[in-house]
C-alpha cells in the first residue's frame, strides 16, 4: 500500500472532491483522498427524493445528534452529515445558493483580506459552474452569435464548469399561488437568487443533471480523477489523528495522518500538505483529538496539548428553520397524491419515463428571501416552501391537503460549539448549537411567524382557504411565538464556522486568511482546513455551493505554495 503522498485530503465531501480534482491535475503531485464512508453506489443517493432514505441511514449519514438545547426547550435534534463519497452533497437538498454579496464583503472586512470580497469570490463560483441557461453560450461565442441577454447572464454565471445547475422539473399550483401571495405582501419576483442580492420569491435552482442528483463525487471525481495515476482514493478509512512533529525552531509541522483502514492503523505521510475537509463537525474533532484545541478540554480527556487554540470547535452557526403548516382546499398537494397506491404508481411512472415530478423534487421547491420586519437593512430571512406537510422529517405525510412554509433567520447571532467527548475518534463529539440563545434571534423568530401569516392571508391564496394547522393561531405574543419556535423549529443542516479564519492577532481565529492552521509562534507547517468550518460568518442562504467556492480558492493557494516551495527547495 502506497503511504507517501504530496497532498492528503481528509474527507471526500463537498470541498474534498473539488480539491482532489484540482490538486491531482498536476501529474507530478501524488494526491490521497480519504473518506470514512463508503462508495456512493447506493441507488437512493442519485434519485433526488432519495434524501429521505439517506438521512438517518448509517450507510450515508454520521447519525449525529445535538445536545439538549435550552433554546429548543430542552429538545435534541437529528444532525445529518454526509458519510459517503460526495459527503453532504450526496444527501442534501440540492439547492444552488450563493448567499448575498454582503456576506463575502463582511468576510473580507473581518479577515482584513480583500481576497474574500464578493468581487473576488464571484470568479471562483463561476469557475466550476455549468448553468443551464448558458448551455448555448460557449457555442454561440465561437460563432460570434452570443446575445446581450446571455452576455449579461455570463457576468454572474459559468458555462463550462463541472458543477451543474438546472431548473427544477416540476411546478405546483399551490406553490405558484404562494409566490403570488408573497408578491402581494411586497416581496418581488425573481428568477435568479445568485447575482449578489437574493431578495425575492421564485423556484430554487438545483444541483441536478437531467433529473438525477449531481453530487461533487460525480462532478469532480468521475471520470477525471479516477483515471489519473497520481490520484489515490481510500474509502471506509477514517482519520484517527494527525501526525504532528515539533521542529527545532519550536514551530509545529503536520507530516501526515493516522488512518484506520481495513481494520489496520496506517500512517500516510504528506510531503507538502494535509488538508482537513471533514466538515464543520469532523474537522474540529480531528484537530482536538490531535492536540490542537481548547487546552482545558484536551487536558480533561488526557490529550497532550500541542497548541492551545480556544477557537477550535467554537463559533458554531447554523440556520434554524421554523415550520408552519397550512391546510388547503381545492388544490392538489403531495399529501393527497402520495397517500394512495395509484398516486404513488403515477409518481414512479413519471420519474421512470421523464425524470420529472415528485421523485425529482428537492426537499424544498419554492424559495423567498425578505426582511423579517421593515426596519431590517437587508433580507435576513429565507423561506423554503413545499407542497406537502408532515409532523416531522421522516414521518408519514398528513392525510389532508396542506403546504409547509418554513422560515429561517439567515444571520443568527447565537453561537454554539463542537467538543470531543473522548480521545477516541470513533466517539461522536458533543454538538451544542445554542439556538435562539439571544434576544435578537428570538425577536426575528417571532417576526418571521407573523410575516408568514401575512403572506398566507393575501388574496392569491384565498381561493384555497388556507387554515393554520401548525403552530396555531392561538399563539400571538412575542414570548409565545419565541417559545413556540423552540418547540417546533429544526435545523436545515447548515453548520459553519467551527474553525474560522481571521486576521493575525485574533485569538479565536483558528486559520489565517489562506486557511492555514495557526500554531505556537506562527503557522502549523503543512496543515489547512478547507470546508465550511472556515467561514467566519454563515452565508445568507444554503451553504453547499459557498463551500465549493471556498475550496476553489484554496486549491489555487495550495498549488501556488507547493510550487514556491519546490522552487526554493524547502
Amino acid at each position: 500500500m502506497q503511504t507517501d503522498f504530496d497532498f492528503i485530503i481528509a474527507g471526500a465531501g463537498t470541498a474534498g472532491c473539488l480539491l482532489a480534482n484540482r490538486l491531482s491535475a498536476d501529474p507530478s503531485k501524488r494526491v490521497l483522498l480519504i473518506e470514512a464512508g463508503g462508495k456512493d453506489n447506493y441507488p437512493w443517493i442519485h434519485i433526488p427524493v432519495g434524501y429521505l432514505y439517506c438521512i438517518g441511514n448509517e450507510r450515508t449519514d454520521w447519525l449525529y445528534k445535538t445536545e439538549p438545547d435550552a433554546g429548543l426547550n430542552g429538545r435534541t435534534l437529528r444532525y445529518p452529515r454526509g458519510k459517503t463519497l460526495g459527503g453532504c452533497s450526496s444527501i442534501n437538498g440540492m439547492i444552488y445558493m450563493r448567499g448575498q454579496a454582503r456576506d463575502y464583503d463582511a468576510w473580507a472586512q473581518l479577515a482584513g483580506d480583500d481576497a474574500w470580497s464578493w468581487a473576488n469570490c464571484l470568479p471562483d463560483f463561476k469557475q466550476h459552474e455549468s448553468h443551464y441557461k448558458l448551455d448555448s453560450y460557449s457555442r454561440n461565442q465561437e460563432k460570434g452569435q452570443s446575445s446581450k441577454k446571455l452576455e449579461d447572464l455570463a457576468r454572474f454565471h459559468g458555462a463550462d464548469g463541472e458543477w451543474r445547475v438546472e431548473k427544477q422539473r416540476l411546478r405546483w399550483d399551490i406553490l405558484d399561488a404562494f409566490a403570488q401571495a408573497a408578491q402581494q405582501a411586497g416581496i418581488p419576483a425573481t428568477d435568479d437568487f445568485n447575482q449578489g442580492s437574493n431578495e425575492g420569491v421564485g423556484y430554487f435552482e438545483v444541483n441536478q443533471k437531467s433529473g438525477w442528483r449531481w453530487s461533487t463525487a460525480k462532478a469532480f471525481l468521475r471520470p477525471v480523477c479516477m483515471t489519473r495515476p497520481n490520484f489515490t482514493l481510500w474509502t471506509q478509512a477514517q482519520v484517527a489523528k494527525l501526525v504532528i512533529d515539533k521542529l527545532p525552531d519550536g514551530h509545529l509541522r503536520c507530516s501526515g495522518v493516522e488512518v484506520i483502514k481495513d481494520g489496520q492503523r496506517v500512517v500516510a505521510c504528506a510531503g507538502a500538505e494535509v488538508i482537513l475537509s471533514a466538515g464543520s463537525i469532523g474537522s474540529p474533532q480531528i484537530l482536538q483529538i490531535s492536540g490542537i484545541g481548547p487546552g482545558d478540554l484536551l487536558q480533561r480527556h488526557g490529550i497532550v496539548v500541542q497548541h492551545d487554540a480556544p477557537g477550535v470547535g467554537a463559533n458554531l452557526q447554523d440556520h434554524l428553520q421554523i415550520r408552519t403548516v397550512f391546510t388547503v382546499q381545492g388544490v392538489k398537494t403531495l399529501n393527497t397524491l402520495a397517500n394512495s397506491l395509484w398516486g404513488k404508481s403515477l409518481i414512479g411512472l413519471e420519474y421512470a419515463l421523464k425524470r420529472s415530478g415528485p421523485m425529482s423534487m428537492a426537499p424544498s421547491q419554492l424559495g423567498a428571501f425578505t426582511r423579517s420586519d421593515p426596519g431590517q437593512p437587508y433580507p435576513n430571512i429565507e423561506y423554503h416552501v413545499q407542497p406537502l406537510s408532515l409532523d416531522a422529517f421522516g414521518e408519514p405525510l398528513h392525510a389532508f391537503a396542506a403546504f409547509t412554509a418554513s422560515v429561517c433567520n439567515l444571520n443568527p447571532s447565537s453561537r454554539g460549539s463542537v467538543a470531543i467527548t473522548s480521545p477516541d475518534f470513533k466517539q461522536a463529539p458533543a454538538i451544542a448549537p445554542n439556538y435562539l440563545s439571544t434576544a435578537v434571534d428570538r425577536q426575528v423568530a417571532a417576526d418571521s411567524l407573523r410575516l408568514t401569516r401575512a403572506i398566507v392571508s393575501q388574496p392569491a391564496l384565498a381561493k384555497y382557504q388556507p387554515q393554520e394547522f401548525k403552530p396555531g393561531v392561538q399563539y400571538q405574543s412575542d414570548a409565545e411565538l419565541a417559545r413556540l419556535a423552540g418547540d417546533i423549529a429544526t435545523t436545515i443542516f447548515h453548520p459553519v464556522g467551527t474553525t474560522r479564519m481571521g486576521p493575525d492577532g485574533d485569538p479565536l481565529a483558528v486559520l489565517d486568511t489562506r486557511l492555514r492552521v495557526r500554531g505556537p509562534g506562527g503557522l502549523i507547517v503543512g496543515l489547512r482546513v478547507v470546508d465550511a468550518g472556515a467561514m467566519p460568518l454563515i452565508t445568507s442562504g444554503n451553504t453547499n455551493s459557498p463551500t465549493l467556492m471556498l475550496a476553489e480558492k484554496a486549491a489555487r493557494w495550495i498549488l501556488a505554495d507547493a510550487s514556491a516551495a519546490s522552487m526554493t527547495g524547502s
